[in-house]
């Protein structure tokens, strides 16, 4: 079924009666389709993001719909599932146990030693289970319908199941994931599906994942400095590195061209927003100063597109509003970085 654009005007005032970016896209009739992912159960200090989904999409109705790098993508069709309220709760009750677990160890106590704290880090652990079980469902469900498919968290552990969902399709891709953390954290303060673990958790289980192409990080441990430098499927552009490469005069655009060159013909965006200057996403769970700029992030995507590499899949993670939202610019910036995502996703 085609998206009926008869009676819509693009550029009227964004409608929050229609479906994200004000676009009268219904399941059916939209090519993309967002799944909201409200998870933020092992955020290691602020949280929020798991209102992530919907703060975005109320900041998408000021989004304009002309975009000068892919036009009229918009009009395949772009719909954000509603945000499931059962997963929301569950992430709120999980959230507390964690909490508590994660002021046990700070004040240097043991998880083991304590019964109570132990079977609460099972009860989480467990809880990251089922959601990487939800969403590889929900994902390949979409897929089987001939959908494109974007995740907006929540919290960066809530991508595993769906890029299980597209190992269950496509034989090998890549990951591009944006990020100022590695991410390559075993099981991080106890919690197998910690949001600091996705990307060893990826490694571990889909070993369809034939390569991660990591950029921007500039927050991690030796454990994870170990792995990088070991793991023959880990390529990692360091914050520091790109920044002096820069700084010695070298354009963006070759060193995009050399991010690009490491991926295979299959690829899969993960993006994690603290990847961007954090005046960009003040509000996101860990900011960590450095980071990039959103229009050489949309170079970066431009580069990959004219490469003639497949975007498979996209996330979008760890936006949150903060406690002030009228004083907030992550949701719109969130909604921005989303619209392009989207746009080169069907492009």
């Amino acid at each position: 079924m085609a998206l009926d654009l008869s009676q819509f005007d693009a550029n009227s005032v964004g409608l929050k009666s229609n479906n994200i970016f004000g676009l009268p896209s219904t399941q059916d009739n939209a090519d993309l389709i967002l799944l909201p992912v409200p998870w933020e159960v092992t955020i290691s200090y602020r949280d929020g993001t798991s209102r992530g989904p919907e703060n975005i999409f109320d900041a998408s109705m000021q989004v304009d719909l002309y975009d000068p790098d892919v036009k009229d993508g918009w009009k395949k069709g772009f719909y954000m599932m509603p945000v499931d309220k059962n997963i929301k709760k569950k992430s709120g009750y999980l959230r507390q146990c964690a909490e508590l677990i994660i002021s046990h160890l700070v004040d240097g106590g043991t998880v083991e030693d304590n019964e109570q704290l132990t079977g609460k880090l099972n009860e989480v652990n467990e809880g990251g289970k089922m959601l990487c079980n939800w969403v590889q469902e929900m994902t390949a469900t979409l897929l089987k319908q001939g959908k494109k498919v974007g995740l907006v968290g929540g919290d960066h552990s809530t991508p595993l199941g769906f890029i299980k969902a597209l190992s269950e399709i496509h034989s090998s891709f890549a990951v591009l994931q944006i990020d100022a953390h590695a991410d390559l954290r075993e099981a991080y303060e106890g919690f197998t599906y910690s949001h600091a673990s996705i990307m060893y958790n990826v490694l571990k289980e889909v070993p369809q994942v034939a390569q991660l192409v990591q950029v921007g990080i500039r927050d991690y441990c030796d454990e994870e400095m170990e792995m990088i430098e070991n793991d023959a499927r880990i390529t990692t552009f360091f914050d520091k590195g790109l920044k002096e490469r820069m700084y010695e005069g070298e354009t963006w655009k070759n060193i995009c061209e050399d991010i690009v060159s490491r991926l295979p013909q299959k690829v899969y965006i993960s993006f994690d927003i603290d990847g961007l200057d954090p005046k960009l996403c003040p509000n996101t769970g860990t900011p960590v100063p450095g980071g990039f700029e959103l229009d050489q992030m949309f170079y970066l995507f431009k580069i990959l597109k004219a490469s003639g590499k497949e975007i498979i899949g996209f996330d979008l993670n760890e936006v949150s509003m903060g406690t002030n939202n009228a004083d907030s610019i992550d949701g719109i910036v969130g909604a921005r970085l989303l619209y392009k995502l989207c746009n080169y996703s069907v492009a």
